[in-house]
């Protein structure tokens, strides 16, 4: 997400700093970004000068203050740990301009909680990209109780600026689309472990009868089933028992089999993670 996050910024005219905590991972995440060009340019979405430019906005620094010095805007997309996302965030105040919006990538953490850490928690805010965030067009804006208002308007202003749809929510569990979103998701893994239809079957119907360009199952092995299962125990703490997982889920969780980072969720997955079939279940 991180790597995303700085394509599309890039792509918008920004100036991009892409730190991690070594070098091969910076490398990484660059390399990431100069394939996902390569192939908009091989598909004709993206020219040739377009990409070129974008590259060049794009700086790998490993020291966090070197990357932080002159920034308006960070954004951290580590996992969804909330100690470790506070962490961040606060070494990023320390180092960082005292005016820097710090913004948070989480689907679903707190956005309150995270700012709590912060000497000046006014100016956290939650910004949720979408996975793919250069395919996907929302952001949703997450309005942590001690964001300011000049700190909420600027996160709109940088959506606009990445010519995104942004939505604005209040801290809530889930959000908007992380709750609904789960909601449709762990529904359509109880059908499978059910035996009302096929993971494949129960997709096409959400594509072709609900206009959704990936079902939810499908959705499920993009972003991990690690990540939903914790994303849904997240919710149940906080909103009851309609957000309780599936078994299917825990125990592919448990197997290791995380979806497509892994080659296998609900359906399996070849080296190139291009989808092969369905996967056991």
């Amino acid at each position: 997400m991180g790597s995303g996050i700085a394509q599309v910024s890039a792509m918008a005219g920004h100036n991009v700093v892409v730190r991690d905590i070594d070098a091969d991972r910076v490398s990484a995440g660059i390399d990431g970004i100069e394939d996902t060009l390569a192939e908009g340019v091989d598909r004709g979405k993206v020219t040739g000068d377009e990409r070129n430019a974008a590259l060049d906005r794009i700086e790998g620094i490993v020291d966090l203050e070197d990357a932080v010095a002159d920034a308006d805007l960070v954004i951290e997309a580590v996992p969804e740990d909330m100690d470790l996302k506070q962490d961040v965030l606060t070494d990023v105040e320390a180092a960082a301009p005292a005016d820097v919006v710090l913004g948070s990538n989480t689907s679903s953490l707190p956005v309150t909680e995270l700012a709590s850490a912060l000497d000046d928690p006014s100016r956290a805010i939650g910004l949720h990209f979408f996975n793919p965030p250069h395919l996907m067009d929302l952001v949703e804006v997450v309005v942590a109780e001690q964001t300011s208002d000049e700190t909420e308007a600027f996160a709109i202003d940088y959506v606009d600026t990445l010519e995104k749809e942004s939505v604005v929510v209040r801290d809530t569990p889930g959000f908007a689309t992380s709750r609904l979103g789960v909601a449709l998701g762990l529904e359509a893994a109880r059908m499978v472990e059910e035996g009302v239809a096929s993971p494949s079957d129960i997709d096409a119907g959400m594509r072709e009868g609900y206009n959704h360009p990936m079902g939810p199952l499908e959705l499920t092995d993009l972003v991990g089933l690690d990540v939903r299962l914790d994303i849904a125990e997240s919710l149940r703490d906080e909103l009851g028992e309609r957000f309780k997982p599936p078994q299917i889920l825990k125990r592919k969780v448990r197997a290791g089999n995380l979806g497509k980072k892994t080659g296998t969720g609900f359906y399996e997955y070849d080296d190139n993670g291009n989808k092969t079939g369905p996967a056991d279940y």
